[in-house]
């Protein structure tokens, strides 16, 4: 089974699904054995989803597995994406520092969601 962030909310993928295409938002994806014995959590960027009846497609820009986030470095990340907010008069700074604050929060979300399940 795998678990995904659709572009309409969460979804869940099992052999045979109807063939869909979604768009993926930032954040964790899910993948569990079929006889549900191990799970694997990945961070994706976003990107593509692709389904057909037994196999799926992932287009992402970057992806990355849960245990190799490095927490502190992410929520460093999201402290200076913060303040680049908070100092920023210019568009162009202020859709950047928001798109690194968005990254970083899906980032940490996976993190915790590895934590959980761990």
């Amino acid at each position: 089974m795998l678990i995904a962030n659709g572009h309409s909310g969460e979804i869940g993928i099992l052999a045979g699904h109807t063939p869909l295409i979604t768009l993926l938002k930032p954040g964790p994806m899910r993948m569990k054995s079929a006889d549900g014995s191990s799970e694997e959590v990945i961070y994706v960027s976003g990107g593509v989803l692709e389904v057909q009846p037994h196999v799926v497609t992932v287009l992402a820009d970057s992806a990355e597995r849960a245990h190799d986030l490095d927490e502190a470095k992410i929520a460093e990340a999201r402290r200076a994406a913060e303040q680049m907010l908070v100092n920023q008069t210019d568009t162009l700074q202020t859709n950047a520092a928001l798109a690194a604050l968005a990254e970083s929060v899906a980032q940490l979300q996976t993190i915790q969601k590895y934590k959980n399940r761990a």
